[in-house]
C-alpha cells in the first residue's frame, strides 16, 4: 500500500492562523501543486515582510525607495532601478534602520541588512510592473489570496 503524500502548512502566529493541506496522488496535476505552494509562498513572503517592520524602519527605506526609484519597464529604466537600489544613498539607509542595537553581533546586523535589501529589491521592481515573484499571478480560485497588495 502507498503511502499517503501531502503538503501541509499550520500557522498559529498573532494574527496570522492558517491550515492549508494537499493531498498529493499520482494523478495531481501538477499545476495543482504549483498553485498551491505559490499561494503558500505569497503568504509567507508578506509575513516575512511584516515582520521586518515589527523590528526596523521600513518607512525610512520606503521614502528613500520613492526618491530613488524612477518606474519604468525599458531596459535603461530598469537598469536604474538596479543600480538606485544598490546605490549609496539607500544603502546609508539600510544600514542606519539596521543599526539600532550596539548590542547586535555583526552577523546578525548582516542578516537583517540582507532582508532589508530583498525588501527593497523586490519593492523597486515591482513598481516598474515586473513580476519578481508568484503574487501577480492571477490563480483561478486564489485570486483574493494572489491579488495582494503588491
Amino acid at each position: 500500500m502507498a503511502e499517503e503524500k501531502y503538503i501541509q502548512f499550520i500557522s498559529n502566529y498573532e494574527d496570522w492562523v492558517a491550515i492549508k493541506k494537499l493531498k498529493v496522488e499520482e494523478k495531481t496535476d501538477p499545476r495543482i501543486v504549483m498553485e498551491f505552494l505559490a499561494g503558500l509562498g505569497t503568504a509567507i513572503d508578506r509575513k516575512v515582510e511584516s515582520n521586518l517592520k515589527k523590528i526596523v524602519k521600513l518607512e525610512k527605506l520606503d521614502a528613500v525607495l520613492k526618491e530613488e526609484v524612477k518606474p519604468g519597464k525599458s531596459e535603461a529604466n530598469i537598469a536604474e532601478v538596479l543600480a538606485a537600489v544598490n546605490g549609496r544613498k539607500i544603502n546609508a539607509v539600510i544600514g542606519e534602520i539596521c543599526d539600532f542595537n550596539p548590542d547586535m553581533q555583526k552577523n546578525e546586523k548582516k542578516e537583517l541588512e540582507d532582508f532589508c535589501k530583498v525588501y527593497a529589491m523586490r519593492k523597486a521592481l515591482k513598481e516598474c510592473m515586473l513580476n519578481v515573484d508568484y503574487s501577480g499571478i492571477a490563480i483561478p480560485g486564489m485570486k483574493k489570496v494572489m491579488k495582494a497588495k503588491v
